[in-house]
């Protein structure tokens, strides 16, 4: 391929040779900095709840089990009786790994029951990434004194947390230069440097500058005023704020499920932003839209949409500890308002007080108790929960007409339940006999039926509906993988004590294991059973009888199945706990045709699918109320305990709802004990008394349009972050900010009038003086993110769909809690839309390549500032993906085919035009227009000069000139 490009007899255009010698030649990025405050936070969040709820009872300050202690780095570096209980990255050598994988009859950790697969995959990629813990001590901790006792006061002399000053702007030599405040306040540092500003920008630069800040793509606009009024305006910077509140359109983890109704808070912060909604309003809107008060279904609407930035988290909806997902799903959420908003890491205080910054323990659990007040998901007693999909109202005759629509719904349902029921009392549920029936749900069996997407998985298990006569959503198989490594335990609740007759279905074939290990725990002791899977379940075709035991009310019980020692593929698919005085009953029912010829179930059954049939026809008629991923008040509200620890098992004291302290300068109030107190906490972190808020989100729209902040820690301005380069301008700009009555457009419009803005990218003297540009004598130059990159490309192409707001996941509709579908749809999702980046599904497991390619975070945190690296796959992307492949034949096509152009130079031009937003320099002119020639004499010309167009103008994409911003 390319076989011009890389001849060495003649040079290469500039833009050619940045392409394919530079671009293959990349430096490795550099180590992040930010590594070690991550890997910090992982530990805090993921791993150290782990260890205080599972681990420290029997490893901790009381007890020493084994000599193992879990509360400190050297417990587990120097191990206990056995040795180290961790070996940094390698979680197979550490035996920590093994006993909670439970594959050692003598080594299970915790002993009453297994971690979740979840659980366990948060502990090895914790000792795989090297087992962080900033814990370090060089001494056990009972022999350390005790910590810190966090000074408010003190803490309040730290910049971040003194009231915004009003500076006036100083008075510099260079009085031409400045055309706003901004300028005077960078000027000044420049002359005290003894540095003076750069030059400011060709109109061509300051044009694409402009375009990539303001829209995200090169747009014609005649001024700053014509940018901010365009959509695009509203979609790029909209994008910037669903970087920092972690916007996705999925759960994340292992079992991943679609956010469905997603897009309509995306939708909300577009609209928002065009409209230009104050910041302020925009951020309360979020925090407690659903209790603000509104004169119209419009309004509402959007305020219950705009909640969804608290329930758009990651969040493992399969936690089995509903307590400890209530307080992570809190966790997540002040994590995200504390470095969004605030700029602080206000989660690191969950365990015990900010070891750096003046935030206590106490104040952490005021702000939880109004988050904990907060009602997230709808169904916290489900073995798997949700989110709230909430309905929302329509306009004028539309919500009379779906109210009515709705009742009859009701009607009618009600009317089928009822029916149903009856049926079910004629003819009671029976085993189906035949091996090749349809699937069937665990309500339509006997007993207390675990089915497998209820069990907790050790090890990577796949999901399958290949053969039907699965019970609920499908099956699961290890793969013929793994072996040793993977188990699933199934948990019932018994409600009765009494003796059970256990049964396990699983899906029979040949090459199946025949030697499948099934460990089981009842009242009486344990029991192991081996399973032949090659043979077809005995019990209708899906179930086996592992014996009958004896099981007390809410007692401990689980049937855990391995696939240690087997040879060949290891299947399950549910576990029935049949009570043994219910079996006789059973086998009289299982008479389908004595049930078939009896009038009275033959007639409940024909009445069962005649409502059944009204009612598919009747939703069918009309549409379905929308609805929007939203929060509630939650009927246990109140003030939160302390969990010490974080454990939610060691409770302290409850402290009273309330805000952190060291931001908070007027008498603290109760907040209302009716409502959980979320007004308030947007009225608090709005309130222009709030050293923070305004700072941040100034800092950050600073940040989008110079590549750095004023403060380089967007998302931290605590003491481990770095200080301000202009502390005055910052506060400025803050100001400003509210003065303008919290305008976005108002500030993004001042900010690049400026002749800071406005300079080139190259320092007019030393840059030795300030090698890093923090004084601003230059503009920075900076890398294209990944979505202004494609973006660019399709709208080269022509083929960029400019479709304004909706939604991108079409064809996802209801999204139940077990279904396999809706868990596979990520995983299998093919990118093949062309809307612009924005809208392109925002997976948390599996992104878009060149999204991956380049540097578009982790979408499981608050994303304040994405990373630029530069590696060796950016370049292999532009080389050899199909993407940049079809669409560099689709750019040349379409610049062939247009008419006005004339001639090679003037199509070069126009190329040079739309990818790199100039001119090409003679010389490029010149062996570019080489490169594409091509005789009309030559066999297939035309399909030859198309492709050798296409060649150039990929190369133009792969070149460093489109790359990168001046």
């Amino acid at each position: 391929m390319f076989p011009q490009v890389f001849s060495f007899a003649t040079p290469l255009p500039t833009a050619i040779k940045l392409s394919f010698f530079t671009l293959i030649a990349l430096v490795p990025t550099l180590a992040n900095a930010a590594d070690t405050a991550a890997n910090a936070d992982f530990f805090e969040k993921k791993v150290r709840p782990l260890f205080v709820q599972h681990c420290e009872s029997c490893h901790g300050p009381e007890k020493h089990k084994g000599g193992l202690r879990l509360d400190h780095r050297l417990g587990w570096a120097e191990g206990g009786d056995s040795g180290p209980a961790i070996v940094p990255g390698k979680p197979s050598a550490s035996l920590l790994i093994k006993a909670i994988h439970y594959t050692d009859r003598d080594l299970k950790m915790p002993p009453k029951a297994p971690l979740s697969s979840s659980d366990i995959a948060v502990l090895e990629q914790w000792i795989t990434a090297g087992a962080s813990d900033p814990r370090t001590l060089d001494k056990a901790p009972d022999t350390v004194k005790k910590g810190r006792v966090i000074d408010i006061a003190a803490g309040r002399q730290w910049w971040a947390f003194q009231p915004m000053q009003r500076v006036p702007a100083p008075v510099v030599k260079k009085a031409t230069w400045p055309r706003n405040d901004i300028d005077r306040f960078i000027l000044a540092g420049l002359e005290q440097a003894g540095l003076k500003p750069a030059a400011e920008a060709s109109a061509s630069v300051l044009e694409r500058r402009l375009s990539y800040d303001l829209v995200g793509k090169p747009i014609a606009a005649s001024n700053v005023a014509g940018f901010l009024a365009s959509p695009a305006f509203a979609e790029r910077w909209a994008q910037h704020w669903l970087d920092a509140v972690r916007f996705a359109e999925s759960s994340g983890g292992g079992r991943t499920l679609p956010f469905k109704d997603a897009w309509r808070y995306r939708d909300y912060v577009i609209e928002s932003i065009r409209d230009d909604v104050p910041m302020d309003r925009f951020v309360t809107e979020q925090l407690a839209g659903d209790l603000l008060p509104y004169d119209s279904p419009a309004q509402r609407r959007r305020q219950l949409t705009a909640t969804g930035f608290l329930a758009l988290g990651a969040t493992n909806y399969e936690e089995q500890d509903k307590d400890l997902l209530r307080m992570d799903i809190v966790d997540e959420q002040l994590d995200t308002i504390g470095k969004t908003l605030l700029g602080m890491t206000i989660g690191c205080a969950r365990c015990h007080d900010h070891k750096f910054d003046p935030i206590p323990t106490r104040d952490y659990y005021a702000l939880a108790g109004i988050l904990r007040s907060t009602k997230t998901i709808r169904n916290p007693k489900d073995n798997v929960a949700h989110w709230i999909d909430t309905p929302l109202p329509l306009d004028g005759e539309a919500e009379a007409t779906m109210v009515q629509h709705e009742e009859a719904v009701k009607a009618l349902q009600t009317q089928v339940a009822a029916a149903t029921q009856a049926l079910k009392k004629l003819a009671p549920r029976r085993e189906p006999k035949d091996s090749n029936a349809r699937p069937i749900q665990p309500d339509e069996l006997p007993g207390i039926v675990i089915d497998d997407v209820q069990a907790k998985r050790v090890g990577e298990w796949s999901a399958s509906k290949r053969y039907s006569t699965y019970v609920g959503e499908g099956y699961l198989h290890d793969d013929n993988a793994g072996k040793g490594s993977k188990t699933l335990t199934f948990m019932p609740k018994i409600e009765k004590a009494g003796r059970y007759e256990v049964r396990l279905a699983y899906m029979a074939l040949q090459g199946r294991a025949e030697n499948v290990p099934v460990h089981i725990l009842h009242a009486d002791g344990e029991a192991d059973v081996t399973v032949d899977e090659s043979v077809i379940p005995p019990i209708g075709g899906r179930f086996i009888s592992l014996g009958q035991y004896r099981f007390e009310a809410a007692g401990q019980a689980f049937v855990m199945l391995s696939n240690e020692g087997t040879k060949g593929h290891v299947t399950a698919d549910a576990v029935a706990f049949i009570p043994v005085e219910d079996l006789p009953k059973l086998a009289e029912a299982s008479d389908e045709k004595a049930a078939s010829k009896d009038p009275a179930t033959a007639a409940a059954q024909k009445k069962v699918k005649t409502l059944e049939a009204q009612l598919k026809k009747l939703q069918a008629a009309h549409p379905e109320r929308p609805e929007v991923m939203s929060v509630a008040e939650h009927e246990d509200n109140g003030d939160s305990p302390i969990h010490i620890r974080g454990s939610i098992r060691n409770l302290g004291e409850k402290v009273p709802r309330g805000f952190l302290q060291v931001a908070s300068f007027a008498q603290p109030t109760a907040l209302p004990v009716q409502s959980s107190g979320r007004v308030e906490l947007a009225q608090w972190i709005t309130s222009s008394q709030n050293p923070l808020t305004a700072r941040v989100l100034a800092n950050r729209v600073w940040m989008q349009l110079f590549g750095e902040g004023l403060v380089r820690t967007p998302d931290n301005f605590g003491t481990t972050g770095e200080q301000p380069s202009h502390p005055a301008l910052l506060d400025h700009l803050a100001l400003k900010l509210i003065d303008s009555g919290w305008s976005l457009k108002a500030l993004v419009a001042y900010i690049v009038d400026s002749s800071t803005y406005r300079q080139e990218s190259h320092a007019a003297g030393k840059s030795e003086v300030d090698p890093e540009n923090r004084l601003l004598s230059h503009q920075n130059r900076r890398r294209l993110d990944a979505h202004a990159l494609r973006d660019t490309m399709l709208a080269v192409a022509g083929t960029l769909d400019e479709r304004f707001l909706g939604p991108t996941l079409k064809t996802v509709t209801k999204v139940k809690d077990n279904d396999v579908g809706a868990l596979n749809l990520e995983y299998n999702w093919v990118y093949d839309d062309t809307r612009r980046s924005l809208y392109t599904p925002a997976f948390r497991n599996k992104r878009m390549e060149l999204f991956e390619a380049f540097d578009f975070a982790d979408i499981n945190t608050p994303i304040a500032k994405r990373n630029t690296s530069t590696v060796a796959p950016q370049a292999l992307y532009m080389l050899n993906h199909e993407f940049v492949i079809n669409q560099s034949r689709k750019a040349a096509a379409k610049l062939l085919a247009t008419t006005t152009l004339t001639t090679d130079g003037a199509r070069l031009s126009a190329a040079y035009a739309q990818t790199l937003g100039r001119t090409p320099t003679p010389t490029e002119q010149r062996l570019a227009l080489d490169f594409v020639a091509v005789s009309e004499s030559e066999p297939e010309a035309a399909p030859r000069r198309a492709e050798n167009w296409a060649l150039l103008l990929q190369s133009l994409f792969g070149c460093v000139d489109f790359r990168y911003l001046e």
